[in-house]
Order: C-alpha cells, then structure tokens, then sequence
C-alpha cells in the first residue's frame, strides 16, 4: 500500500527525501525540515536538495497540505505562496525549536 504525503510527512522513521513534482513535470527533492500544525492547516519546511532557480542553498521553503476538495482527493503539497503565511510558519518553527532547545 502506497503511503500519502501526510504520512510521510509524520513518519519520524522516514529519512528519504520528499519528492515533488514541478508544474513543468520535474521531479524535485527535499530534505524534510519540519512539520508544523498553524492556523488549522498543517504545513511543512523543506529544503531543497536539488537546485531551484531564485532559492538560495541555504534556503527553506513552505509547504502546506491541501487535502483537496472531495473525500477521494489524496492531499498534495502546495508552495505557501503568501509571504505572511509562510514567515508566521517560520516563526513557529523556530518557537518550537526554542522549547526544544530549553
């Protein structure tokens, strides 16, 4: 049985990159930075493994889950595409990483 991206994403055993496919049909990889539940969404970090155009090396990107529309639908990754949204996700990260770190 194939897992979703929602169990990937939770599976704390998993060390494979995320593998995404582009709008142009590329597959892309990602380390898995964070999983971060915000604003009744659940979101992710990763950081690219292979290089995208206009993301630095030493950049991270915001994901959320979009579960899609019909209850049949598999949930996919969506790029946060509002820059607010995606920078109260970092802040969220790096609060948790505080706990943690304490």
């Amino acid at each position: 049985m194939e897992k979703d991206i929602v169990d990937i994403l939770l599976d704390e055993e998993n060390k494979d990159p995320i593998v995404l496919t582009d709008d142009k049909g590329r597959k892309l990889a990602f380390e898995q930075v964070a999983v971060i539940p915000y604003d009744q969404k659940l979101y992710c970090v990763l950081k690219p493994i292979d290089h995208i155009d206009g993301v630095a090396d030493d950049e991270a990107l915001v994901f959320y889950v979009d579960e899609g529309e019909n209850e049949d639908d598999d949930p996919v990754l969506r790029i946060e595409d509002d820059e607010l949204k995606a920078i109260d996700v970092f802040m969220e990260y790096y609060d948790l990483l505080d706990v943690a770190t304490k």
